[in-house]
């Protein structure tokens, strides 16, 4: 990386920090996205200030493949480093007069693929939950199965967002009335049902495991304690998610995400409507939620294909 490119990037990222506000983990995230792309131009010895948009466009292009030696990146994830160099190239038009104005304007971001969600079975939720709820060794295990199970108890029950889930204060959840308010994107909140084996799962860790975590802490409103007492990251959470889904010997990739996607699939497979699910999952448009119509579609022609005697090949 040029030194120049290295001062702008430094400017343009304190930017971000002091007149944007934006959050630590997405300022990483720039930083990561934007010295990789001043990296290549600094290799070809292309100047910021001289950028094209073809440029640019075969830069993502690289991305999405690791030509460049870097790890492939998703559409979505390409789309993120598009926004981020968007935003450095506006910076620095806007600071200085460049020989190209902004080459990032006219760059359209990577198509993303309407992938459908892959929830798991009923069958393999339950042995995920089963194994999350089974102690394992070193410091406060049993706690931390307790708290571990509570998580993915309420990640699947309430079809929460991993953000939702571990943001979730003691005040936010009325065990009485088994209601739980979530604190979605942009500040939306929502307040969802809590299923008997989800409330009961929060009660046992908030009796026998929570006054524990907590001691070791300074003290905060979270539900959802790690080891050090403090509100439980989303790294943990991930590695929680990951754990139990080794445990239980489910092969396919499980995240926080595939247990909401099963939360809503199974509503709907068990017959609920689309604008309940909707609301449940804090979806602004029910267009969003329709993407799982087509799961439960394909789940029920399986089924009837399977079963029916009219469906079957040669009825």
């Amino acid at each position: 990386m040029r030194p120049a490119d290295a001062r702008w990037l430094e400017q343009y990222l304190a930017h971000l920090r002091v007149e944007r506000g934006l959050s630590a983990n997405t300022l990483r995230a720039y930083r990561r996205d934007l010295e990789r792309y001043l990296r290549d131009l600094g290799r070809e010895g292309v100047d910021l200030e001289a950028v094209t948009p073809d440029r640019i466009s075969s830069w993502l292009r690289t991305l999405r493949s690791g030509a460049d030696g870097g790890r492939p990146l998703a559409a979505s994830s390409a789309a993120r480093a598009l926004a981020a160099i968007r935003g450095l190239h506006a910076f620095l038009d806007q600071e200085q007069d460049s020989r190209t104005g902004d080459p990032a304007r006219a760059v359209p971001p990577p198509a993303r693929p309407d992938r459908l969600p892959h929830p798991l079975s009923i069958a393999q939720v339950e042995a995920l939950l089963a194994a999350a709820g089974r102690p394992g060794t070193g410091r406060l295990a049993t706690e931390r199965a307790l708290r571990d199970r509570a998580l993915l108890e309420l990640l699947y029950g309430l079809g929460a967002r991993i953000s939702e889930a571990i943001g979730l204060d003691l005040d936010d959840l009325d065990l009485s009335s088994r209601t739980a308010v979530l604190h979605g994107k942009g500040d939306k909140q929502r307040a969802v049902p809590v299923g008997t084996y989800a409330a009961e799962a929060v009660e046992a860790y908030l009796t026998r495991a929570r006054p524990a975590l907590a001691a070791r802490g300074r003290g905060t409103p979270a539900l959802l304690l790690g080891i050090r007492g403090t509100r439980l990251t989303r790294q943990a959470a991930w590695q929680v998610v990951r754990t139990a889904a080794e445990t239980a010997g489910i092969t396919e990739e499980v995240s926080p995400h595939t247990l909401r996607h099963s939360f809503a699939t199974h509503l709907l497979l068990g017959g609920a409507d689309v604008r309940s699910v909707q609301e449940l999952l804090g979806h602004a448009s029910v267009t969003t939620t329709q993407l799982y119509t087509q799961v439960t579609v394909d789940s029920l022609r399986e089924a009837h294909a399977g079963a029916h005697p009219r469906a079957r090949d040669g009825a």
